[in-house]
């Protein structure tokens, strides 16, 4: 069982696809944005406009409170805890064992500053391959130079 507090509208939301037998990457086509931003919607990590709300709840079969409710400007991130749930832990690792590399390599090719992750994108590949399925992750976001006064 996961510590991160599923809210109540995405597991109304996650119901519904499941009931609707459609994936993510089917609800892009209809949504036409990224499935990895379509499931931030569902958890409440992104907000959509009145179309994107209307199409996401015309496809999953609900009604206009989900769909007002998805419009509505989230609080984003797990909150100031440690992830326990086993997949999202390991990007958790990831980034105590390669965050300070990434880091180094980042100012070293761009200069002082940050990868944004507003001006960001986020896409998820599965990749066959016979030793074993590779899961592929790419972010990409703007770099953002640290301001001199």
């Amino acid at each position: 069982m996961s510590d991160v507090e599923i809210p109540l509208l995405t597991q109304k939301l996650l119901a519904a696809k499941a009931a609707q037998g459609i994936s993510f990457a089917e609800l892009e086509q209809i949504v036409e944005r990224d499935e990895v931003w379509i499931a931030a919607v569902f958890y409440r990590q992104a907000s959509a406009s009145a179309e994107e709300a209307s199409k996401i709840v015309e496809a999953l079969g609900l009604g206009g409170d989900v769909a007002t409710e998805l419009m509505a400007y989230p609080a984003k991130g797990l909150g100031p805890i440690v992830p326990t749930d086993p997949l999202i832990y390991r990007f958790y690792e990831i980034m105590q064992v390669y965050g300070m590399p990434m880091k180094e390599i980042i100012h070293e090719k761009f200069g002082d500053g940050i990868m944004s992750a507003i001006d960001f994108t986020l896409d998820i590949e599965k990749e066959e391959d016979p030793k074993g399925d590779r899961v592929k992750v790419t972010m990409n976001g703007k770099f953002l130079p640290y301001k001199k006064w």
